[in-house]
């Protein structure tokens, strides 16, 4: 499927959009649903995104009874039966989150089979942690063909057991699957520098209401003491606060006034304080984020860190708005090394941006934005792009938008109703 999306750019941005729901915290209760085998369990709130139907269709794959009511927005999956180890290629390889699956895996059927992952994906995608921690549990982790475009991983084990678990980095994807691990497994299961995300606390909730008995969320070292069972329950997944931070800077390049409903203003960690001062306002009204930029943006310096700290997810969209910032932005990406290929596309729109290796950059503000074809190497690009093309003489074309659909649901369609002219195509 190719999707290209079209931006023309200079409007302004008014009116009300609703936030669609965690994307991170949806993803990860998907993998946990399927660690319960009495009940069904229920999400509400789910985003209607690619990953997200990528995720169900690997469920179906396993043998779970899943149905994504789109209208809805809800999920229901029945896990009673699962009858199959293998994440299967075609599935796994165009859905990172698929090692989410591994837990119920080793739980319900005590091996685990990831197709799809050659190329040294442990290293490149920094799962290594991950397997590490399956196997000071108990697990043996076996990798086949990892050179070739058919390699897999095979992770086995009789029972989880216990044990102490050390994250390198507080990744909040690594302390979700060791929590799911611990859930089940027999003993007590100790997670160090564990991730402070709100998505992980929404899943620790989640996984508690299941049953399963888990202390020191939020605190950086988590308890879990293994229960016999979980059951399926009914949860309203927590709404995403990178489509709220989206949203929030499509406002501010704009020089708009938008009303984001389902945002909250504490789940955006630093990234309030930052845009704050670049002169964004911000207003929490109840359950209504109102946020608008009246004055010229200031320039800002960014260093992205774990939760609180400033988000890697939103350090390509604010790339874009330093853009238009009335001086010179400083950014410092020190979560991934290749988060840093947009930086060429705004170029080729009339941006200024100097790069000192693939972790800094200088962004030389403002400059005036010319419609231009781009391409989306990521989710997170893409929508950065979608930014820029807002405030960009003429039409902005963005190929390869799958990535866009992957964490924003009906981002064109949401962004049209508060002025944008975005149009997706799809072939």
């Amino acid at each position: 499927m190719s999707v290209t999306y079209r931006v023309r750019g200079g409007r302004q941005l008014h009116g009300t959009v609703f936030i669609q729901g965690a994307k991170n915290s949806a993803l990860p209760m998907i993998g946990a649903a399927l660690m319960a085998a009495k009940g069904r369990t229920v999400l509400r709130n789910v985003p209607i995104i690619e990953d997200v139907k990528r995720a169900v269709e690997l469920a179906q794959a396993i043998g779970a009874k899943a149905e994504l009511h789109e209208a809805e927005r809800t999920l229901v999956i029945d896990a009673s039966q699962l009858t199959s180890p293998v994440l299967p290629a075609e599935i796994a390889a165009r859905f990172r989150g698929s090692f989410l699956f591994v837990p119920a895996l080793l739980h319900r059927l005590g091996e685990a089979v990831i197709e799809g992952v050659g190329g040294c994906n442990l290293g490149s995608r920094n799962l290594d942690f991950h397997y590490n921690g399956f196997k000071r549990m108990g697990a043996t982790v076996t990798e086949h063909g990892m050179e070739a475009d058919d390699g897999y991983i095979h992770v086995k084990v009789g029972q989880l057991q216990g044990g102490t678990l050390y994250c390198d980095t507080p990744s909040h994807t690594g302390t979700e699957n060791l929590v799911m691990a611990g859930a089940l497994a027999h003993g007590q299961t100790l997670i160090k520098n564990a991730a402070l995300e709100p998505e992980v606390l929404d899943n620790i909730d989640f996984l508690q209401r299941m049953g399963a008995r888990i202390t020191g969320g939020g605190t950086g070292f988590i308890r879990v003491d293994g229960v016999e069972e979980l059951c399926g329950i009914e949860h309203t997944v927590m709404p995403d606060r990178i489509d709220a931070g989206v949203l929030v800077m499509a406002a501010a390049i704009t020089g708009g006034e938008v009303s984001l409903v389902g945002a909250d203003v504490e789940h955006l960690g630093v990234a309030v304080d930052k845009l704050e001062q670049m002169g964004v306002e911000f207003h929490q009204q109840g359950a209504v984020l109102q946020v608008k930029r009246e004055k010229p943006l200031r320039p800002i310096n960014i260093i992205t860190d774990e939760y609180p700290g400033f988000a890697t997810d939103l350090q390509s969209p604010i790339m874009a708005l330093a853009t238009q910032a009335e001086g010179e932005s400083y950014i410092y990406e020190r979560i991934f090394d290749a988060r840093f290929q947009l930086a060429g596309e705004l170029e080729s729109m009339g941006a200024s941006i100097e790069l000192t290796g693939s972790q800094r950059a200088l962004v030389h503000g403002p400059t005036k934005l010319r419609g231009a074809k781009t391409v989306a190497h990521d989710l997170r690009s893409g929508a950065a792009l979608v930014l820029a093309g807002l405030v960009a003489e003429g039409e902005t074309e963005i190929s390869s938008a799958y990535f866009i659909d992957r964490g924003h649901s009906n981002f064109a369609e949401r962004l049209n109703a508060l002025g944008a002219e975005v149009e997706r195509d799809e072939s």
